[in-house]
Order: structure tokens, then sequence, then C-alpha cells
């Protein structure tokens, strides 16, 4: 638990939602006073390290350890055949199977890298001297490396992510213009800067485990269930993050086998999970392929989508990667078919990557669009523009705010669009080939319910508390200020408690849903806070306000006052008059019939009161438009995103720093997706073959041109009690369709598989 003490940003009015503030927690971190959850000290604390499998398939026979054990310092190794004791937790809906039991050290080997054996001592050095003396013999089967393995087959058809209207292959066949593409994508990786690992104590049948966590208190119920736990038995601690994008949503195999340790040793227990591990601990963007087919009339209406879709998955779970998501409702259009498939592999489960789903799904469409506009020699602004959805087609329902119509015109003027020479390999700037793209995105309004507590101090300052968390988003900063708003106070006098599964329940950050979940829950904490003092200073005794008629009273700038001529106090000078330490109020964002106890603990550990973007009267979604400019260096193939102007519709910003910030961290992302990242995969044993961060590319300041951010939102407060839409996961999705098909003005070449290397274009 963290209490953060935020630095003069200037007026209180700067303090409100919608400033431009720094972000709270900045000063802590660029001078190493916060703590991540592998720096937590404890007493008598052991370290365990991972050993894992080296082949993709087949069954471990046995494991020698003698010489492990013997090793100096070593305390423990786990292997195959030791029964942790463990159950399968619920899965995200809460849904849980009966008695199920879970071996997270598995003898079954599905994946290489898979972890088969933990190794436990004194000291990190020690442990991992000690696991070079472990010995495991495998029987392998024959297993299957990748998406592209030809004994990957098709898949299985998900008819819940199969979508259809009108009859869209009738309606392409007798369309005077049609093109049809394939388009794959790698697998890709979240690469965060912090490892993954946690710190795991208990104290009798109470666990604590510091580890960094996108939802707490979802993690802290998962790990109760492995562990045959109350919740409340459980607490997560995870204050700050060094990055996640998807990746610690949940708790993994290892975090199950450090808990077990520390159970078994009776003393604290910290695993930290290798770089190289972090590539097969846990889950990236799945593989895709996407075949899509357009059909438009000479004057370029679409008249037909017809999309046909498959990612990769493990075998042991269909985690789908929806390369369908993004394709209905981007563009107006009255036969549509959509079908959705998962290839088993022999991979670690696929996991949530930034903008999951609607990425690849942006970059088979857009990519698709920006096709068809070259056939029609038409240019890909105006179709567009000329197929542009007044409604949500898929479910029939209005938008609640689609502002893509301005995004795209005023992103095109902001770059200069109307510059664009048409023909491919027309723009030039010395010997490098210029060329233009438009890449269109999407993210769905998720909404989830969340609690706040508020808490009135005797010094006037004011605290947030919440067990939401902050990876790096802004979630300090925007609470401080929806709390500084609603009560009346300056932000600098606002405190704000975070990353705790102890403290008041919070969605999940991912999905983009945490911030107008959680601000929703503070807001309205705030003001029934601000009515309670109101109602204390009118009513009680001691009070300066209770005998001067007013019936009402006004807070702001940190003092409390009734007319002009009446009395106006400070909050610490109201509240020593009431003779209060602290005032505490605690709300949350559940309907009236879903308050027990019961419904509030499900709906903060599960997924099951989450509401998707067309549950209710409206569809919802943020919306974006990418202009890039690449340069192509017509010798050597390179390619160089040299400009690129992003326009967002996100509705009401929070806080428009923090905002931009997110936007263009999604860009970079999504420049990396285009020209660098991929996972390499050995055919012969499925082993990662750049597993670490030499390899596997990702995109460095030397990559990143000036990224111009515009926003065109508008409140939306269907959205969200504050008006606002999600911004963290937009930026990524349509970025690597837009530098695609710069490319292809740049050198007349369609790269349709992802990332365009120079030998694709040589």
């Amino acid at each position: 638990m963290t209490i953060m003490e935020p630095r003069k940003h200037g007026s209180s009015a700067d303090g409100a939602v919608g400033g431009r503030l720094s972000r709270f927690e900045g000063r802590l971190k660029i001078t190493g006073e916060a703590v991540y959850a592998l720096e937590y000290p404890a007493e008598r604390l052991a370290h365990a390290v991972l050993i894992q499998s080296t082949i993709a398939a087949g069954l471990v026979t046995s494991v020698a350890i003698d010489d492990a054990l013997a090793a100096p310092g070593v305390l423990m190794v786990l292997t195959p055949e030791d029964d942790l004791g463990l159950t399968v937790s619920a899965d995200w809906q809460g849904n849980r199977p009966e008695e199920k039991p879970y071996y997270p050290l598995p003898r079954q080997v599905e994946f290489n890298g898979q972890s088969i054996v933990a190794v436990i001592a004194e000291s990190r050095e020690q442990a991992e001297e000690a696991a070079r003396l472990v010995r495991i013999t495998y029987a392998p089967q024959e297993g299957v490396a990748s998406l592209e393995d030809p004994k990957a087959g098709e898949g299985k058809r998900l008819d819940q992510l199969s979508v259809a209207w009108g009859d869209a292959e009738a309606a392409l066949a007798r369309s005077p213009v049609r093109i049809e593409a394939t388009y794959r994508t790698p697998r890709e990786y979240h690469c965060a800067m912090e490892p993954h690992g946690l710190t795991a104590a208990w104290e009798g049948d109470q666990l604590t485990i510091w580890e960094p966590s996108q939802w707490a208190h979802g993690m802290a119920r998962m790990y109760a269930e492995w562990f045959s736990l109350p919740v409340e038995n459980v607490r997560i601690v995870s204050p700050f993050i060094g990055g996640g994008f998807g990746s610690k949503g949940q708790p993994l195999a290892y975090g199950a086998v450090a808990v077990a340790a520390a159970r078994k040793l009776g003393r604290p227990v910290r695993l930290a999970v290798t770089r190289p591990q972090n590539f097969t601990s846990y889950g990236g963007r799945a593989a895709t392929r996407q075949t899509i087919a357009l059909g438009a009339t000479e004057d370029g209406i679409l008249q037909a989508i017809v999309h046909r879709g498959a990612s990769e998955t493990s075998v042991y779970a269909d985690v789908p990667e929806q390369t369908g998501a993004a394709t209905p409702i981007l563009y107006k259009v009255e036969n549509f078919s959509s079908e959705s498939r998962v290839v088993p592999v022999n991979t670690v489960s696929p996991g949530a990557l930034r903008g999951p789903g609607k990425n690849p799904s942006a970059f088979g469409i857009e990519c698709a669009m920006e096709e068809l506009a070259h056939a029609l020699g038409m240019d890909p602004l105006e179709l567009r523009l000329k197929n542009y959805a007044d409604r949500d087609y898929q479910s029939g329902k209005p938008w609640s705010t689609r502002m893509l119509r301005e995004a795209l015109t005023q992103g095109a003027e902001a770059f200069g669009w109307a510059r664009r020479s048409a023909a491919p390999r027309s723009m030039r700037r010395g010997n490098k080939l210029i060329g233009w793209g438009i890449g269109c995105g999407t993210f769905p309004v998720i909404r989830a319910p969340s609690e706040a507590m508020i808490r009135i101090l005797a010094n006037g300052r004011v605290q947030v508390v919440s067990g939401s968390i902050d990876m790096g988003q802004g979630t300090y900063t925007i609470l401080a200020q929806t709390a500084s708003e609603a009560l009346g106070v300056p932000v600098e006098e606002v405190d704000v408690i975070l990353g705790d599964s102890s403290l008041p329940g919070a969605a999940i950050a991912g999905g983009s849903m945490l911030a107008g979940s959680i601000t929703g829950a503070v807001h309205k904490a705030a003001q029934a806070a601000r009515d309670e003092l109101i109602g204390l200073a009118l009513s009680e005794a001691g009070s300066p306000f209770r005998d001067t008629g007013a019936n009402t009273l006004a807070i702001a700038g940190g003092r409390i006052s009734a007319r002009e001529d009446g009395p106006s106090l400070t909050l610490p000078q109201l509240m020593a008059a009431l003779g209060r330490d602290e005032i505490e109020v605690r709300r949350n964002t559940l309907t009236d019939d879903v308050q027990s106890a019961e419904d509030q603990k499900k709906a903060w550990t599960t997924m099951s009161r989450v509401q998707g973007p067309t549950m209710g009267d409206y569809s919802m979604h943020s919306w974006c438009a990418h202009f890039a400019e690449v340069e192509v260096d017509e010798d050597f193939g390179t390619v160089r995103v040299s400009r690129m102007v992003s326009a967002f519709d996100c509705g009401r910003l929070y806080n428009p720093k923090l905002v931009e910030s997110q936007w263009r961290g999604g860009i970079i992302m999504g420049i990396g997706q285009a020209l660098l990242e991929e996972g390499v995969i050995d055919p012969r044993n499925g082993r990662t073959m750049n597993a670490n961060l030499g390899d596997y590319l990702v995109p460095t300041n030397a990559d990143i041109p000036d990224l111009q951010v515009i926003s065109v939102g508008v409140p939306d407060l269907n959205a969200s009690a504050l008006g606002g839409k999600g911004v963290g996961e937009v930026g990524i999705v349509g970025v690597a369709p837009a530098i695609a098909n710069a490319v292809f003005h740049a050198t007349g070449k369609r790269v349709r598989d992802l990332p365009i290397t120079l030998e694709k274009l040589i």
C-alpha cells in the first residue's frame, strides 16, 4: 500500500478532470523510490529458479535431482513427481470445474519452454548453479510447431465468433470490382521492461504475494482457489508495475510454484522469471492468418465482405485472437460473412497483447481496403469516407458517439494528405522512395463495476483508496483529479492509495476498462463524501454553519462557505469544529439489486459483471485514423517511418497529457509490429529461437519519428460516468496497416505478412 503525495502542479483548476498534470508517481520512479514486486525486503528469503522443457511435446520420464540437492545452499527441488495439492481455479467469468487438480509442473509436456522443475536455494545464484545439475529424460511425441506447420490443419470453427448478415457470397460474386488476399501476422510478445516474478510469504493460512498485477482482486481469487483458501486470506500487493500490456492480469504457473514452495519451506520465496523465460512462461499475441475478399461497385460502394480468419492456440486451451473483431464495424456493408478458427499448436496459450483481436483484424481489413482503392483507382481516404458506417450493422444499434469521419478528415488535413501523388513510386526525397498510407482502428467500450473509498482527514487532506492499479497509464493522477473536481479541493491536497487486493474492489487494468470504471466509482464516492460533509456542517452542534440559516454550502479551493457574507472555513477548521478525525465514505457502481457481500466479491474478482460495447441501447467504441509516411531506401530496401499523424475519438479526456502519452505508446508498439517484431519458431522442435531482447527486435528512440496526435472526441456519457472512452488499447490498432499501405505506395510492392523486412522488398 502506497500513499502518493503529489507536488504542486499549478492552480487547482488545472487539477480538475481535463487538466494536463504530470504523473504523480513519476518522481518516485525516476528517483528509484518506487518499490517493485521483486524488490520487497523479506527475512529468510529463499530464491526459486525454473527449468523448462526442451521438447515441444512428450512425457517427462525421469528427473535426476540428487546432484542438485547436494549443491551448496539448495533447499528443495520440485519436479512433476511432487503433488503440490493444487486445484484448478475458476475462469475469468467465475466458472470452476469440480475438484480438478492443477499441476503447474506437469509430466505431460505441451510446448517447448514449459516449466517442469523448480530449484529453491538460499540465493538465486546457488539455485541457478544447482539447476544446471538437474538431468531430465523425455519420451518425445510428435508436435505442431506453428500455425504454418503442414500438420496444423484448418483448426476448429468458433461459432460464437462467426458473424453473417445478408448474402455475402452471392453479393461478392456479382460485384463488378473484387479483390481477395491473405494477410498474416507472426507471434508477438509483450516485452515489458519489468520481468515477471513474485515474492510469496505465508503466516499461518494467510498468504501475501508481492507481484506485478493488472488485477489484484482477480489474481487473489485465483490464488485462493488454487490453494483452497478463502479469498480474504490472500493479499496481492502491487503499487507499481514496470509494464504489462496484458501479460500481468492473472497468476501463472510460476506463481503457483513459488507460493507452494514458500508453504513447504515455511519461509518467503522469490521467483524472478528470466528474460528468455518471459517468452514462454505466458502467451503473447498469437500468430494469425486471414483471407479477405471485398466486392464493390465501380464507384467504390462496398457490396460484400467475406472474411475467413484463423489464429494459433495451445493444445490445451482454445484462446482465439479474434481476427474478425474490427472487420464488421469499420465500414457500411449490407452483405457480410466472417468465420474464425483456432488452430492448436504446441505453444503456451496465447494471451492478451495490446489491442487484442482488433489489432490483427484491422491489419487485414485496412490493407484490403487500400488494395480495393488501388484496384478502383480511387483515393484511399475517399473510399473510406464513401463507405462510412452510419450505424453498427452487426448489432443493428446506433453509435453512441462515433467521430471517425472527423478523425479521417482532420487527420488528413494535419498530415497534408491532399498533396499525395496517387501512383506508387511517384514520390521521392533524394534516393528515398516516399509513401503515404492510412489505417483506421477501433476498440470497444468495456465497462466493469468498481468501488472506491474517500477519506477526509482532520488536516484537510483527502485520501482516495482503491485496489485498482497503475502500470504507467496514470491511475494515481486521474483519480486525484476526479476527487479534486468532485470535492472542490486542490489536487495537491489529494493522496491516492492503490495496488492492494485488501482495498476496495476494482476492474482489471485491461481492455481499456479501468479508467472509465474506477473514475465513476471515485466520483460517486467523492460526491457522497461532499454531501456528508455539508450535511454535518449544517446540522452538527459546534459547526459555525448550523445557525446561519443556510440550506446549502459550497466547497471550492479547499474551503467551505455559506453566502458571500457568511462564514468561510478551511477543511481543517471545519473538521476541528465538528470534532472529527476523519470522514470516510465508500461507494461502488453496482446496481442496487446486487449489493450483497457475495455479489460484491464476485464483481471485483471475476468478470461476470463486465458489460460489452452493445449491452444497452447503443454501440460504443473508441476510434482512430492513422496517417503514415515512410521512406524506403531504393537500393537497400530499408524502411523508416518518417512521420505520423493520428487522430482519435476517445470521448472526454480525463488528462490529455497522459492520454497523448498512451496514444504515442500504442503507435510506437504498432511501428514495432509493422517493421520489427516476429517470434521466430524452430520448425523441428517448436522452440522460440529469438527469446531475448537482442534478437527479438522492438523499437528504440532511433526508430521513432515525431508523432502528432489529435483528439476529435466528444464526451460520451453512455460510455462512462465522466464521458470518457478507452484510450490505452486503441492507439496500436491500425498502425501496422497504415505503414504497410505506405510501403506499397512507396514501392509498388504489397507485403501482406508482417513484419515488413528488407528481404520482402528487394
